[in-house]
């Protein structure tokens, strides 16, 4: 026998025959109940944690992570400007650009949209625009030729296709000898996107090229900011602090926090209420496994008895207990952990085959953003629920145990 006693005989007693069935059978059900609620937990986080990646990955691919303008609405020296950017440690790129409104007609139907002149060149390290049209290219806004990219549902709501010509209409006025008008101009529809995000970018955003945004509203060589992008987009918030220090006063600095940061905090505000309402899955596992020990306490009086009259003390029987119980949580932790690990990794397949095989859809993108079900399994989170689900399975042996240490022997054995 190896020493300490203590572990050898818990381990005996977990692993040996017991002459109460029930007993065998109510140990199974807490192990599984601690496996099942840890293989639920891993697997429910990790296809939380997808829908975030693929949700920020939709809004990285189209929001700038900083935003520079001005309080007066455009930027005049913005050539130096977007030089002191680019040196500036942490920015990737820079791009300019002139934001405004409009509204965009074509053969009766209108609707309102966000016009952005960019260059398309130097808005490809800003963005992924140029991956998301699905028709024309990105690099036919030409300078002078007046072409436009329309969002997949502003081009439905228009009802154009590629080489239409439609009127954008903005609210800057033109005084002419007929009286006070709105500005408007010719565009051609060059391309086509598809963001894809569920944030409304189809239905309410075209670009233009830079100069001729200028033209459009007027702006002469002004424009209206400049993208930055990041090394690492969520350093945004500090690199705006920095910004605002370093730049003038005039200036006016935003990021993507400002538009989605409540967003992603109430996402993430959800995992977590979502890791302790599951966490009673396993809470309720471990008070089953309250119940199991104190039955096999009840069903081993006898050995405890005799344990105590050969000079185990207490502590010794309170230990024995304790590994018991702790092989019991350990053994459904690792259960739970392998059947976690292997359902995140293959739910995705999983429910798609049950969408074919019953001709069901479960998730619809025009809702969830995304058209599958996604997961993305972190090993903090994994370590997290291991952790959490053997400290409950621990604290869950101590009465238990601590019941068997306080057993008379000379009561146990008196009708043995």
């Amino acid at each position: 026998m190896f020493k300490p006693a203590p572990i050898f005989i818990g381990l005996r007693y977990t692993r040996a025959k017991r002459r109460n069935h029930f007993i065998s059978f109510i140990t199974l059900t807490s192990m599984l109940g601690i496996a099942l609620g840890v293989m639920a937990l891993i697997t429910v986080l990790s296809v939380m944690n997808g829908f975030d990646r693929e949700i920020k990955k939709r809004v990285f691919s189209m929001v700038p992570p900083i935003t520079v303008s001005s309080i007066t609405g455009f930027l005049t020296e913005w050539h130096n400007l977007q030089n002191v950017l680019q040196a500036t440690p942490g920015v990737v790129h820079t791009a300019p650009f002139v934001s405004g409104e409009a509204l965009l007609t074509f053969n009766s139907r209108v609707a309102p949209a966000m016009v952005n002149g960019i260059e398309p060149e130097q808005e490809k390290n800003i963005t992924a625009l140029s991956d998301k049209v699905v028709e024309g290219k990105l690099s036919a806004l030409k300078p002078g030729t007046f072409g436009i990219v329309l969002g997949e549902e502003l081009a439905k709501r228009l009802n154009v296709s590629l080489g239409d010509k439609l009127t954008v209409v903005t609210p800057e006025t033109t005084l002419t000898p007929a009286g006070v008008v709105p500005r408007f101009k010719r565009f051609t529809v060059v391309g086509i996107f598809n963001a894809g995000s569920g944030f409304g970018f189809d239905a309410a955003l075209a670009y233009t090229n830079l100069s001729d945004a200028q033209r459009l509203y007027g702006f002469g060589n002004l424009v209206s900011g400049i993208h930055v992008s990041l090394e690492n987009v969520f350093t945004a918030p500090k690199m705006t602090k920095d910004l605002i220090n370093t730049l003038s006063p005039s200036a006016y600095i935003t990021n993507w926090t400002d538009q989605f940061g409540a967003f992603f905090h109430a996402v993430k505000l959800e995992k977590t209420m979502m890791f302790f309402i599951l966490l009673l899955i396993v809470a309720v596992a471990a008070f089953n496994l309250v119940a199991t020990l104190v039955m096999v306490v009840n069903d081993k009086e006898a050995d405890i008895a005799i344990l105590r009259t050969f000079g185990a003390t207490p502590h010794m029987i309170m230990s024995i207990f304790i590994v018991q119980g702790a092989v019991i949580g350990l053994v459904g932790t690792l259960l739970g952990v392998l059947g976690g690990i292997w359902l995140t990794f293959h739910v995705t397949e999983i429910v798609n085959g049950i969408e074919h095989l019953f001709h069901v859809q479960f998730l619809s993108s025009s809702v969830y953003f995304v058209d599958y079900l996604p997961s993305e399994l972190q090993w903090v989170d994994v370590a997290e629920i291991s952790l959490t689900a053997l400290v409950l399975s621990f604290v869950a042996t101590i009465y238990p145990a601590w019941q068997a240490s306080r057993m008379d022997p000379v009561e146990a054995l008196r009708y043995e």
